[in-house]
């Protein structure tokens, strides 16, 4: 053991065994990590024994636990009569679209209310924060007056452009930048001549990647599963 700068380190001593040795699970934990991967992957099976057999069956007591002979069939019935292709590429463009405008403007919505300087900053912050606490379900109405005005009913614009930016999502990003993007770095590139486009992008948007990584994954899925603002949005009259 070894003291040094006033923090003590423990070493291995002799031959150095131990050192380097990596870490193995007993039995009970494989066996807890099997029986909690086969709950995980259960719904999955279960929506692909469900789509293999017919709506009788599946009413049945006990409901069968094994793939029907009608899977292919019934893939085929949805993908023509529910129109899955276009549904898929739908989704993909809105989820694409309202990820890529959330982590775009939340980035520099986030290096404003983090390192800027400007009047009623922590006052707007803190109302964008305050958005957070007000259930969507309040807007739906004023909302979707505002897209029947604009004649934006069943259009995928009344989707995407409504979410292009979040609270959580700004705020997300001021915390990071917060920490992660020094002042120092943002003066040094003022001193060289920098304006403040290019600061952001050669400063900001490089030390905010692993935040915008993220923010963008949560975002995209949250985007994907989303179906109370669509449903009335897209839904035809």
């Amino acid at each position: 053991m070894a003291r040094t700068g006033g923090t003590t380190t423990r070493t291995s001593g002799g031959n150095g065994k131990g050192a380097g040795r990596q870490l193995h699970g007993g039995r009970i934990t494989h066996a807890v990590l099997i029986l909690f991967t086969a709950g995980s992957l259960f719904p999955l099976v279960w929506t692909a024994v469900a789509a293999s057999r017919n709506n009788t069956r599946l009413a049945q007591t006990p409901p069968p636990f094994w793939f029907g002979g009608n899977l292919f069939k019934n893939l085929e019935i949805a993908w023509t009569d529910a129109n899955m292709g276009t549904a898929l590429i739908n989704t993909t463009v809105v989820a694409g679209a309202i990820a890529a405008g959330t982590v775009l403007f939340s980035t520099l919505a986030g290096f404003a209310f983090a390192k800027l300087r400007f009047r009623f900053k922590n006052l707007l912050l803190l109302l964008v924060i305050g958005t957070m606490m007000v259930p969507p379900q309040l807007s739906v109405v004023p909302l979707y007056m505002l897209i029947a005005e604009l004649s934006w009913t069943d259009q995928l614009q009344s989707v995407i452009l409504p979410t292009l930016v979040s609270a959580f999502g700004v705020f997300f990003m001021r915390q990071y930048l917060t920490g992660a993007l020094p002042t120092e770095l943002i003066e040094a590139a003022r001193v060289d001549g920098a304006s403040s486009w290019r600061v952001v992008w050669h400063v900001v948007f490089p030390a905010a990647r692993p935040a915008m990584a993220v923010l963008g994954m949560l975002t995209f899925v949250m985007a994907w599963n989303d179906f109370f603002w669509p449903i009335i949005a897209l839904t035809q009259n």
